[in-house]
C-alpha cells in the first residue's frame, strides 16, 4: 500500500530553509490567491473544504476563523501550536524541519482570513534544534516578499515569532499555551471566554496545529473541490500517523483519512515480529483509548474513531504484541499524567494520584 504524500510531498525534495525551492514547487500560491479575496471569502472556502483540526479534537477549523473574524478590535493573533507533547508522536516536528514554509502559509492566510498581522509559532522545548532551521526560512521568506510589510505589493503584513516552551505537557492546550508565551505559568485559563474572543493576550486569537495550517495551505494552492477527493465525507484530506510500538517498520506515515486501522499495522507496518501476536493497539496517544485485536479492522477517520468509543486525535498508533501487559501500559501513562499535571485542579491533580495508587495495587495482587 503506497502512501499518498500531499503534506509531506516536499520532504527531502527541498531545502527547507530557502523559500525559493518551496516556492519553484508551487508554494505560496495560495497565500497570492487570498490576498485578492476578502476575509469572508477565505473563510467560506475554506467551509466548502470541510478541514477539521488535526491536533485532536477535530474541530471545523473554519469556524475557529469565524469566531476571530467576528470578534471586534484592530489587534488579532494568528498560534501555531507546535508544542506536540504527546507521547510518541513525531509528525509535527517531521513537517516543521522538511517544509516550514507550508505551515507559514497556512498562518499568512489564516491571518488574512481574520485581518491578522503577527503569527507565533510555539515550540516544545525539546524541539530548539529546529530553531535555526525555521528562523532560516522565516527570513528567506521575507526576502521572497511572501511574509513580512506589503506582501506582494497587497498592503497586507504578516510576520512570524518563534517562542519555546519549558517541556511541560499541559502547555499543549491552548490557553495554557497562551500563558506560557505572555511569560506565565502554563495553567489553562477557565472558559469562556474562548480563545476566538480572548486569547494571546487577551486579544481574539486563532490557534491551529502544525498540520492543520499545511493543510490549509494546500487547499488554496489546489482548491476545496480538489481537497475533498481525498478522504471521507466528514473527514477530507490525509491523515499524518505515528506508528510506533511492536511493528516491524515504525515512522510517520501518510495517507487519506478513511484508511484502515488493521491494513496500515500488517500492510504499511509489516505486522508483528516473527514468533509474537498483536494483543493492542492504543489511537490517539497516551489520553486515547485501548482496543484489542480483534477490534482493528476499523476506518480511521475521526468521527468513525470517535464513535467506537476511541478518538483518532494526533494520529499515535501505539501496536503492542504479546510482550506487553496492558495493566502496565496503563500505569505508564497514569505515571505520566500525573508528573505533567499543572496541579490547578482538584479531579486531575488528586485524581490521577489516586488511580495510580489502585493500578499499583492491582500490579501488586492486592486489588479489590
Amino acid at each position: 500500500m503506497e502512501e499518498k504524500r500531499i503534506l509531506l510531498r516536499n520532504r527531502g525534495k527541498i531545502n527547507p530553509e530557502k523559500a525559493e525551492e518551496y516556492i519553484e514547487r508551487g508554494g505560496y500560491k495560495g497565500l497570492e490567491k487570498v490576498l485578492g479575496m476578502e476575509g469572508k471569502e477565505i473563510i467560506e472556502e475554506l467551509a466548502r473544504s470541510g478541514l477539521r483540526g488535526r491536533g485532536g479534537a477535530g474541530f471545523p477549523t473554519f469556524r475557529k476563523l469565524q469566531f476571530a473574524y467576528d470578534a471586534p478590535g484592530d489587534v488579532k493573533y494568528i498560534v501555531c501550536n507546535a508544542d506536540e507533547g504527546e507521547p510518541g508522536t513525531n509528525k509535527d516536528r517531521i513537517l516543521l524541519s522538511s517544509d516550514p514554509c507550508a505551515v507559514f502559509e497556512g498562518m499568512a492566510i489564516a491571518g488574512k482570513a481574520v485581518n491578522a498581522h503577527v503569527g507565533f509559532i510555539y515550540l516544545r522545548a525539546e524541539y530548539s534544534y529546529l530553531v535555526p532551521i525555521l528562523e532560516a526560512a522565516i527570513k528567506s521568506s521575507c526576502e521572497a516578499n511572501m511574509l513580512g510589510k506589503n506582501i506582494q505589493g497587497s498592503g497586507f503584513d504578516f510576520e512570524i515569532k518563534l517562542r519555546s516552551g519549558a517541556g511541560a505537557y499541559v502547555c499543549g492546550e491552548e490557553t495554557a499555551l497562551f500563558e506560557s508565551i505572555e511569560g506565565k505559568r502554563g495553567e489553562p485559563r477557565f472558559r469562556p471566554p474562548f480563545p476566538g474572543v480572548k486569547g494571546l493576550f487577551g486579544k481574539p486569537t486563532v490557534l491551529n496545529n502544525v498540520e492543520t495550517l499545511a493543510n490549509m495551505s494546500v487547499i488554496f494552492q489546489n482548491g476545496w473541490e480538489w481537497f475533498r477527493q481525498t478522504g471521507t465525507e466528514n473527514s477530507p484530506g490525509t491523515k499524518l500517523f505515528t506508528v510506533c510500538g511492536n511493528v516491524k517498520r515504525r515512522g510517520v506515515f501518510e495517507f487519506p483519512m478513511g484508511i484502515n486501522l488493521k491494513d496500515l499495522i500488517y500492510d504499511v507496518c509489516g505486522g508483528m515480529e516473527e514468533g509474537h501476536e498483536l494483543l493492542a493497539v492504543q489511537t490517539g496517544g497516551a489520553s486515547g483509548a485501548i482496543i484489542n485485536a480483534s477490534q482493528i479492522d476499523m476506518i480511521l477517520d475521526i468521527d468513525q474513531v470517535s464513535n467506537s468509543g476511541g478518538r483518532l486525535g494526533c494520529g499515535t498508533i501505539l501496536v503492542m504484541d504479546d510482550r506487553n501487559c496492558i495493566i502496565d501500559v496503563v500505569r505508564n501513562n497514569l505515571d505520566f499524567f500525573r508528573d505533567e499535571s499543572c496541579g490547578k485542579c482538584l479531579p486531575c491533580r488528586n485524581g490521577t494520584k489516586r488511580m495510580l495508587e489502585i493500578l499499583d495495587r492491582i500490579i501488586d495482587n492486592k486489588g479489590t
